[in-house]
């Protein structure tokens, strides 16, 4: 930043300082009316490249056989038998409402399933319900049927008869959240009747936006309170807390505002806003904080020397503008790295967040210093005469750094290495259950499921072959009886069960015939007598209209994605091994999905902090001209990172597309602190004070603001109180990442460049 710019920027704040305010409001109101542009996109499908394998195999299975993950609604009670009239009743009228939601292309249960039946050696295909309201000799027929028929009755009808199951077949329109609305309004009138569960994962892929959205919003309060709180009780100013508040939420608007307009302007689904982008907000509102934190509490140390307002905010702006557009340049350059990531809405992510860091320090160097010169002080105020309880602390902290700082720094050295074993115990997996706490009603409902139905998930196998080919259809007979033997499955479905399904029923309801016919012929004798009485594209989700390639289903109970990756590879395995050319297979699935999405997400923000640290060097080394002051810049975020990753591997937190991303605070406040204290060492060292007292100064100057912005960002914290486990991660990671980093500059950074001062000193001065 040359000293023409940062001149103008200082004349502009203090003798235009209404003007400044102004342009600066209408600026940023213009930038945050973008905001009515954002597209929100839950379609988690979207975030993947596809060129990937299992997103390229998952659109091809839905244009062929449309979508294949369900909605399930579950409802009954405990212990009754659920298969009785008004039950059966309830049944046939949820599920004609919920076929008239719009976003639903199937919807599959009791009252839309087929029987078949024999009747002169000739197939009979007709309802399973075929009305409403059933008698009592109607109910045990239809009862007795589905005894008969496991394979029917374990999608519909839970293990012990006492709940149904309701199937959903969604369009591919991706508006799960409003599928899921409608699911629960058509449902509420009965559920003081019956007891409802839902799972699925268009269920969790619709509800989640609105959990992640209503308690983030209702934690983010409780933190933004807390956050107050505490900069009250430091600054002990109303005024000093409203402006520091006023950059953060002014940066927050025209962040998000810029976001809409380039999708506005673009259309392009890389500035869509999805639950990659949760943690945004979060992260500018550190950085915003801190830049308006070091330099309100450096005005007030400064107004407290000079006795001059005028002065004071002079000397502060001359001194911190040059670093805030320095944390500001290297935070920014760190998060443009994502712009790499092959990831599409990481890209929006990380030019979204620059944008929003950008802005935050041109409100902090011009709007910020302007509305403190247009307040009238009172000198005599205690926030400004007299000291506040953290640079109290401060002050006795930074003692034992000066008298202790080998042995500071060998506590902290060690303390790094013992956290980066951890790092060998990472493990690259997401399980469903586990993002929500127990007790939630999304992860009770899903267990349920799981437990007692047919499963909340689902496995697909895309197989290509000879339907009507007795070899083939035996092969996925012993492909699904050896899916079926994985303790996660609960059962499994294709078209090779409806023929065994059509051949036990023409002779007779015989079992020993629930089989595959020998020979083509008989096979599409099958086929054409199921025309003559039933419908043919009963079977569009199982095959496709030339029965070349058909699907195997596995309704399985929710997993981790390492779990379903081995599982996977075992049944790829077996298939290989049966030796049959004809016979071609890929694995589909959102477990598949969320696999391969995770670790992207996890190889990309490894990559991105490496390409930071790297970057954040370069920089520093190019604004301090000496390389040494840029390496010792990457000290407390390096430390910081392999802090982060280390503990997450001896305390078992899994490495996720949550847990990866929220590792980008880390870069935002490990450098923000740093490169203040290298940059107020330097300015001590060419103003002439002396070695003995530069490192107390030092810490003096700048532990202060580090330590309020540690505690007050401390009130995000209140996102553990979640009961999703993301945003827990969220809380929990914002309070490591301040305590991290601020030791890391306060302990660390401080303790090395005590030992070396003396050269350091020479080095900034010269």
């Amino acid at each position: 930043m040359s000293s023409k710019l940062k001149n103008w920027a200082l004349r502009q704040a203090l003798e235009h300082s209404k003007r400044t305010v102004l342009v600066a409001l209408l600026i940023t109101a213009f930038i945050g009316s973008g905001v009515r542009f954002i597209y929100l996109d839950d379609n988690v499908m979207n975030m993947l490249p596809k060129d990937i394998d299992s997103r390229r195999i998952w659109d091809e299975v839905i244009e062929d056989f449309k979508y294949t993950d369900f909605l399930f609604v579950a409802f009954g009670n405990s212990g009754e038998n659920i298969l009785i009239p008004d039950a059966l009743a309830l049944a046939w009228d949820l599920t004609e409402k919920f076929e008239e939601i719009p976003h639903v292309d199937e919807v599959i249960s009791v009252t839309t399933m087929n029987r078949m039946d024999s009747e002169d050696g000739f197939l009979v295909v007709a309802d399973l319900m075929p009305q409403k309201n059933l008698t009592e000799e109607e109910v045990t027929s239809l009862s007795n049927y589905l005894k008969d028929n496991s394979n029917i009755s374990s999608r519909i009808l839970s293990k012990e008869g006492d709940y149904i199951n309701i199937v959903i077949r969604p369009k591919n329109d991706n508006d799960f959240p409003g599928l899921v609305a409608a699911v629960y309004e058509i449902t509420a009138p009965y559920q003081n009747q019956y007891e409802f569960h839902f799972g699925g994962q268009p269920h969790l892929t619709g509800a989640m936006p609105e959990l992640i959205k209503s308690e983030t919003q209702q934690l983010l309060l409780i933190g933004l309170i807390i956050m107050s709180a505490i900069l009250l009780i430091n600054l002990r100013s109303l005024p000093a807390v409203g402006m520091v508040l006023s950059v953060i939420f002014l940066s927050a608007l025209s962040m998000m505002g810029f976001m809409g307009w380039v999708y506005y302007l673009t259309e392009t689904p890389r500035f869509s806003f999805s639950v990659v982008n949760t943690s945004m907000p979060i992260v500018l509102l550190t950085i915003a904080n801190s830049d308006g934190v070091h330099i309100i509490s450096r005005f007030f140390r400064e107004a407290r020397k000079h006795k001059d307002i005028k002065k004071a905010l002079t000397m502060t702006m001359n001194q911190l503008m040059l670093p805030v557009f320095l944390t500001s340049l290297t935070t920014t350059a760190a998060f443009l790295t994502m712009v790499s990531s092959p990831i599409p809405t990481m890209t929006g992510y990380g030019a979204t967040i620059g944008f929003g860091i950008m802005w935050a320090w041109v409100l902090s160097s011009t709007y910020l210093p302007a509305v403190i010169h247009l307040k009238k002080w009172d000198m005599q105020n205690p926030a400004i005469n007299q000291p506040s309880i953290l640079e109290k602390l401060i002050h006795r902290f930074g003692e034992n750094i000066f008298n202790y700082p080998k042995r500071i720094l060998s506590m902290g050295v060690l303390i790094v290495a013992v956290s980066s074993i951890g790092i060998w115990f990472l493990s690259v997996e997401v399980n469903i259950i586990n993002l929500f706490k127990p007790g939630n009603e999304i992860r009770e409902s899903t267990l349920f499921l799981d437990r007692e139905m047919a499963g909340s998930m689902n496995l697909v196998l895309k197989v290509e072959g000879d339907m009507k080919e007795p070899d083939i259809l035996n092969k996925m007979v012993d492909i699904q009886d050896y899916i079926s033997a994985f303790p996660s499955v609960n059962t499994t479905f294709s078209i090779a069960d409806v023929i065994k399904e059509m051949h036990k029923s023409i002779m007779d309801n015989d079992p020993a015939y629930e089989t595959i016919p020998e020979t083509r012929e008989k096979i599409n004798n099958l086929f054409t007598m199921y025309s003559m009485s039933g419908d043919p594209d009963d079977f569009e989700a199982l095959v496709d209209y030339e029965y070349k390639t058909g699907l195997i289903t596995a309704m399985m109970q929710s997993v981790s994605t390492k779990e379903i990756v081995i599982m996977a590879d075992q049944i790829e395995a077996y298939i290989d091994n049966i030796g049959m050319e004809e016979l071609k297979t890929e694995t589909s699935g959102m477990m598949m999905f969320l696999k391969d999405f995770t670790i992207l997400v996890v190889q990309s923000s490894i990559n991105s902090i490496l390409m930071s640290i790297v970057l954040i060097l370069f920089i520093a080394w190019i604004f301090f001209r000496k390389w040494k002051f840029g390496l010792l810049s990457v000290i407390p975020l390096t430390s910081a990172v392999i802090l982060n990753f280390g503990l997450m591997g001896w305390f078992g937190v899994d490495l996720s597309h949550f847990t990866a991303l929220l590792t980008s605070i880390i870069i935002g406040v490990g450098v923000d602190f740093a490169i203040h204290y290298i940059a107020e060492f330097i300015h001590y060292s060419k103003n002439g004070i002396g070695t003995d007292d530069i490192s107390r100064q030092v810490v003096d100057d700048v532990g202060y603001p580090i330590l309020l912005d540690v505690f007050s960002n401390m009130g995000f914290g209140a996102l553990i109180a979640s009961s999703l486990i993301p945003l827990v991660h969220m809380g929990g990671l914002m309070v490591f990442a301040m305590i991290s980093t601020s030791l890391g500059t306060l302990t660390i950074l401080a303790s090395i460049m005590e030992i070396n001062k003396h050269n350091l000193y020479k080095l900034g001065n010269s």
